[in-house]
């Protein structure tokens, strides 16, 4: 298994301590407000809500979307039905990016190669199967809506696939293809846990033509997203004060974090989100907040970098600051 931001566990058993600031995951921390289920919701199969489905549709504007327990359900999935489609696949994998893509890719047969963002207008005439994450997970590059659609438009020429991650796209949505996804051989990802807050539902969405998502629907199986998962999420993504308030206070905290990064020698970019840089001493910065209680994302291979979320209260900032402070010190 592949290791990810919020094992916070992890950090306190080795460095002890359980005062911790957890900016390892990008995810929001004043994150919605769930409603308490109902008791239907505990007691019955949870069966496709409709009303989920719409919700979804007009908050992300796509014309069709499957629910999923996470987008990660989907990117285990996507390799494994591709394959049983239309078999091996040339997949070509932004990178750096999420992790999981590739990882999944290389697990079902096919060719798999990792291409640098920049280098991606190359890479589509000799791929079957396109992934871009965007906005970038870690290092928040991001790519014109146009130049995406074009790609699509290009692989599903041939039975190709585009597969956009746009799990951070809640802060970005002018640079969203989810309404696209009618458009053959475009898939779109988008996820409930990061803007919202709310990772531990497990709930994301798939976008693309009904045929695909019939196809991944009956490959994930019955009853694949909870029944109070699907409530809370009708709530969330039918609260348009909430949500206009929280892109208000995510691009103010991102840009204070920014600043901050900034103000201490750090030339960082991203998403309101999180924060990335190239670190030449990422293991000694990452063990530096560490040993302050402040648990950051190192990304240790060819990334080579830190990734920073968003504190969740103003004594966190305040003591980031001191860490930050006391690294220049170093």
């Amino acid at each position: 298994m592949l290791e990810h931001g919020g094992n916070l566990r992890a950090a306190q058993a080795r460095y002890g301590g359980t005062d911790w600031i957890d900016l390892s995951t990008g995810i929001n921390p004043h994150g919605y407000r769930a409603p308490a289920p109902s008791a239907e919701a505990w007691h019955r199969l949870p069966e496709p809500d409709q009303d989920l489905v719409r919700a979804a549709c007009d908050y992300y504007g796509a014309p069709q979307l499957l629910p999923v327990a996470g987008t990660q359900a989907a990117i285990q999935a996507l390799p494994r039905l591709r394959a049983e489609l239309a078999g091996p696949a040339r997949v070509t994998v932004a990178a750096p990016s999420y992790a999981e893509h590739a990882h999944h890719w290389g697990r079902h047969g096919h060719a798999l190669r990792e291409v640098a963002y920049d280098a991606l207008d190359d890479a589509v005439a000799a791929s079957d199967v396109l992934v871009v994450v965007n906005p970038n997970n870690p290092t928040g590059a991001t790519v014109a809506p146009e130049r995406l659609l074009d790609w699509a438009a290009l692989l599903a020429a041939r039975g190709g696939w585009l597969v956009v991650d746009e799990a951070f796209g809640d802060t970005a949505p002018r640079r969203s293809v989810a309404g696209h996804v009618g458009q053959p051989g475009l898939i779109v990802l988008r996820s409930v846990g990061k803007f919202f807050g709310l990772a531990g539902l497990r709930l994301g969405f798939v976008g693309a033509q009904e045929p695909l998502l019939a196809a991944l629907d009956d490959l994930l199986g019955p009853w694949a997203v909870s029944g109070p998962a699907q409530e809370i999420a009708i709530a969330a993504l039918r609260d348009r004060g909430w949500q206009q308030a929280t892109q208000a206070r995510l691009a103010r905290d991102g840009a204070r974090m920014r600043a901050l990064l900034a103000d201490h020698g750090i030339d960082a970019r991203g998403t309101p989100l999180f924060h990335w840089w190239a670190a030449p001493r990422a293991d000694d910065f990452h063990q530096h907040m560490a040993r302050h209680a402040i648990w950051v994302r190192l990304f240790p291979d060819a990334a080579r970098g830190i990734r920073v979320g968003l504190p969740g209260s103003e004594s966190a900032w305040l003591r980031i600051e001191q860490a930050l402070r006391e690294w220049n010190d170093i």
